[in-house]
């Protein structure tokens, strides 16, 4: 599941790279930062948690265009894969 993690981490990086938006650009790299707290700390996510950052990406989403659409939609689609994984409260 840590790879999961990883890879959200590095389309989300992906995506901000391409961002023409500086706004956009910012906003995705606060779940870039997450993110990489997931991959080299001791906590994971938990179910709340991963709804929250889905909700954000989903907003950020809407906002892209074009490549940063494209990661943003890659970096959904694994998170949505590891939070069904994850046990509800």
């Amino acid at each position: 599941m840590a790879q999961e993690l990883k890879q959200v981490r590095d389309e989300l990086e992906k995506a901000a790279k391409v961002a023409d938006d500086d706004g956009l650009r910012d906003d995705i790299r606060e779940h870039v930062d997450a993110f990489e707290d997931y991959t080299v700390g001791d906590q994971s996510p938990d179910h709340a948690l991963m709804d929250e950052h889905l909700n954000g990406m989903r907003q950020l989403s809407d906002r892209a265009e074009n490549d940063t659409k494209d990661h943003l939609d890659s970096a959904l689609e694994t998170a949505e894969e590891y939070r069904k994984g994850l046990d509800q409260a």
